[in-house]
């Protein structure tokens, strides 16, 4: 058995993202305003303490192995400000954490806004409330107006990914030695850190990056166990080379292996027609397009590396769940829309539904137990 191999069992004894279920499930940005879909509808959520909760407790019923919120500080604008209002994620886990017991509890961090010294520490505090349940979920910060409310620049796009580099190496170094030690980098320079006690996961929490650019597919590949990805209009096989070269370059360039996931929308109704109707309502008649198009600018994917035609099918996808792969139909199709998922080689997947409540409630009651007999949830 490898050192990682051993790392991971341990890790999974408490931890579900370890787990052997062929396709792991979450939630995704329950703790901000609009959930995942920019939308003036009714029923889209309405940020308080009682439906995170809720929605939490869902999770739970379904044993979901992950609970992932969106760091955010500022809106988007438009008609409904999409995320303007939020549950800061690392004391958001560190509640939500005592409603359910059994998904691993994230927290995303702008690197920029926390001090590692302080991300440790709260990790720490959030893996013993948890049970050796927490995931950190680490994000370099794009949204300028955001950062700048922190009194930082944001720094050319590579540049933040060799900031990031020390500070999770800073916070690795925390949750692993039981020493004091100094760390004088480039970004940051800390005299006789420690941080205990240490973390209940041994040799420390999991940790998840997202990015679509090659070096940030190399960060992931390096520090983290899970690396996210959005389809962000790709077809399916690019797609699953996409996801063959997260795993392929982990094991050759670090001899690790790496968990790849996504994220999916569901818009179900009793029929095809039905599904795509409440679409069509939520996303295209009541769509908060300017929302939506302030995103995608403040993002940069409106004029980046993404070809027009692709963005404008995009946009649809970005106001229905945060840019997600699409599962619009009946039971089975969408049944068959996460196998699809699975079959491009996603070891996990973050759901999202636009009326967060109703629809996962209707999930949870209608479509989960036919998921279940299924090899993706046996």
């Amino acid at each position: 058995m490898s050192i990682q191999t051993q790392t991971d069992a341990a890790r999974g004894s408490t931890n579900p993202l370890f787990n052997d279920t062929k396709l792991k499930l979450g939630t995704f940005s329950t703790n901000l305003s609009g959930g995942c879909t920019i939308s003036s509808a009714d029923g889209v959520l309405k940020l308080d303490w009682q439906n995170t909760r809720t929605l939490a407790e869902l999770a739970e019923d379904m044993e979901f192995e992950a609970l992932v919120p969106v760091g955010r500080w500022k809106g988007f604008g438009g008609e409904t400000n999409f995320n303007g209002d939020g549950f800061e994620s690392y004391t958001w886990a560190a509640g939500i954490s005592a409603f359910n017991q059994k998904s691993s509890i994230f927290a995303t961090s702008h690197v920029p806004t926390v001090h590692p010294c302080m991300a440790a520490k709260q990790g720490m505090t959030i893996d013993h409330a948890s049970g050796g349940r927490f995931t950190l979920n680490i994000v370099c910060g794009w949204f300028k107006p955001e950062i700048e409310m922190f009194g930082r620049s944001v720094l050319e796009h590579d540049r933040r990914y060799d900031m990031a580099a020390e500070w999770i190496e800073i916070i690795a170094k925390l949750w692993t030695s039981e020493k004091e030690f100094d760390f004088d980098g480039e970004f940051y320079q800390v005299k006789k850190a420690i941080c205990g006690p240490l973390p209940v996961q041994r040799p420390m929490p999991a940790i998840m990056s997202a990015g679509s650019s090659d070096v940030g597919r190399a960060f992931a590949i390096k520090y983290a166990d899970v690396a996210f990805t959005a389809h962000q209009g790709r077809k399916p096989d690019e797609m699953k080379k996409l996801v063959e070269t997260y795993k392929t370059e982990a094991w050759d360039n670090h001899k690790r292996n790496i968990s790849v996931w996504t994220n999916a929308y569901i818009f179900h109704g009793e029929t095809e027609r039905e599904a795509k109707d409440l679409f069509e309502y939520i996303v295209v008649e009541k769509g908060d397009h300017v929302g939506a198009d302030n995103l995608l600018e403040a993002t940069g994917l409106a004029k980046t590396y993404i070809p027009p035609d692709r963005l404008k099918i995009m946009r649809k996808h970005v106001m229905a769940g945060w840019g997600g792969f699409p599962l619009v139909g009946t039971k089975d199709q969408i049944i068959d829309g996460l196998q699809a998922i699975s079959n491009l080689g996603f070891d996990g997947t973050l759901l999202s539904w636009p009326k967060y409540i109703d629809g996962m409630t209707h999930f949870r009651d209608e479509i989960y137990p036919l998921l279940k007999q299924t090899p993706l949830r046996d």
